[in-house]
């Protein structure tokens, strides 16, 4: 554990003491290499099923694929922010990169946290650095209002989280994650437990975002620069998901009953948002509500409490997480040279830029779940535990994948496709580095479909 989140911690020397030439490329350096030995993490050694550096900080099979796409983000976040912070003073650059570290050191440490009382306080403290991210950096008029949005969405839904947690504190003794999976399962039959329950939950689906909590996410994207956005999409999102995981496990008596709404409302939320993706003019926003649609089965999957659900539900998210952040980088290559994110305004950019439009082709093809690619893996499995629970589940998810299918396709017809405008015949054209940005993207994901067992949390 220490392997990594101390080379991380030493970021922040790099960040502020290399000199002003070298920052982006020693930075990046430093933090692909980070990236490279938190891969180790993979090699399985343990019989217990966790592996532990102290007592309170420890990595198993749910926790390490999240962990290495968390260190693998970073320098691919640095890669893509390189050309609009370049024109800052050299201090707001280095501010820049020293937000997204504390980010990564944040996210290593919720969820490698065997208690859950420190997971909370990280899960906090992440809203930190991406809310001065989005408000200092941001695009739009709008950033200040999406920062509001963002941070009390998050705090009103993990203040009842809080008070649960103390809760059973009080209750079981213990609040480790290793301890607790062997205590006795609470006796919950009042009112009150009902609710414990709900408090225990309704944090987690705030930033998942379940369907109906989801307002603040769009929001967050379309306003955040493009490091706030793939870190929201690939890393923040998964906290939610991983952290009803952990979660589950002490609810079970009371999951059967009340987790019917919440199922409800995520298949729902599945068709709902996947049809706002349909009319959306603006790139972000259509992208952000298909992280939506996609956290909505993931959060099906996880309420399900089978086998096959989580296992279909860590898939999607390592999955989505790796997709999603490709579409956001090359919806902020198209904004840095149109300066609009409308598609109707930058169509037929195959014809200038070819070897891009492959890469809008592949993740696109990602991100509506084409067969072999891992995403394709989560939702069936995802699919068929939930239909094995109730069979008429079938048709919203069957609904949503046809609804995915049609608006992936419209993103890409509207800004791939068509007659090239007179305006953007003379855009400058694409850099290596962007080429590497999406190579880096996408090769995990084709690389996954060869070896899905990384990924498949306990269910080996």
């Amino acid at each position: 554990m220490l392997k990594v989140l101390i080379p991380t911690i030493m970021l922040f020397p790099t960040i502020w003491l290399s000199s002003p030439k070298w920052l982006w490329t020693t930075t990046t350096a430093h933090s692909l290499l980070i990236a490279l030995i938190s891969l180790t993490w993979f090699k399985w050694t343990s019989e217990t099923g966790w592996v532990s550096s102290n007592t309170y900080m420890a990595t198993d099979p749910l926790s390490t694929p999240l962990l290495v796409l968390t260190c693998w983000l970073l320098p691919l976040m640095i890669l893509a922010s390189q050309n609009h912070i370049n024109p800052e003073p050299i201090n707001r650059q280095r501010l820049y990169i020293t937000l997204l570290t504390s980010l990564q050191t944040f996210l290593i440490m919720a969820f490698g946290a065997t208690e859950i009382i420190m997971f909370y306080i990280m899960f906090e403290a992440t809203l930190i650095p991406t809310l001065i991210i989005i408000t200092r950096w941001g695009n739009q008029t709008e950033r200040l209002n999406a920062g509001t949005y963002f941070l009390f969405y998050t705090l009103a839904g993990s203040l009842p989280l809080l008070v649960a947690l103390l809760l059973l504190q009080n209750t079981t003794g213990t609040l480790s994650m290793l301890i607790l999976q062997y205590s006795q399962p609470m006796v919950l039959n009042s009112w009150g437990h009902k609710i414990w329950w709900a408090g225990c939950l309704i944090a987690f689906l705030v930033k998942m975002p379940l369907y109906g909590v989801h307002l603040w996410l769009p929001k967050a994207h379309v306003e955040a620069p493009v490091a706030g956005s793939m870190v929201l999409a690939a890393v923040l999102l998964k906290l939610g998901g991983y952290g009803m995981m952990r979660m589950m496990v002490m609810l079970d008596p009371l999951s059967k009953e009340l987790a019917y709404p919440f199922i409800i409302l995520a298949l729902w939320g599945i068709i709902m948002t996947g049809s706002i993706c349909l009319r959306q003019t603006d790139l972000k926003s259509l992208i952000a509500y298909s992280s939506v649609s996609h956290m909505g089965l993931v959060a099906g999957g996880i309420l399900i409490q089978t086998p096959w659900g989580f296992t279909g539900a860590i898939i999607l998210m390592i999955a989505h997480g790796l997709v999603s952040s490709a579409l956001f980088c090359l919806a902020n290559t198209a904004y840095e040279r149109t300066h609009s994110r409308t598609m109707m305004l930058a169509r037929g950019l195959q014809m200038i830029f070819p070897l891009t439009a492959a890469w809008w082709f592949i993740a696109n093809l990602a991100n509506l779940a084409l067969p072999p690619l891992p995403n394709l893996m989560g939702e069936i499995m995802i699919i068929t535990t939930l239909f094995n629970w109730s069979p008429w589940t079938l048709a919203l998810t069957g609904t949503g994948t046809l609804i995915t299918a049609g608006y992936s396709l419209y993103m890409f017809l509207m800004t791939q496709r068509g007659p090239t405008p007179h305006h953007i015949k003379g855009l400058p054209p694409f850099h290596t580095r962007e080429h590497l940005l999406m190579v880096l993207h996408l090769i995990p994901v084709i690389l996954l479909i060869t070896k899905p067992e990384l990924m498949w949390g306990w269910c080996h």
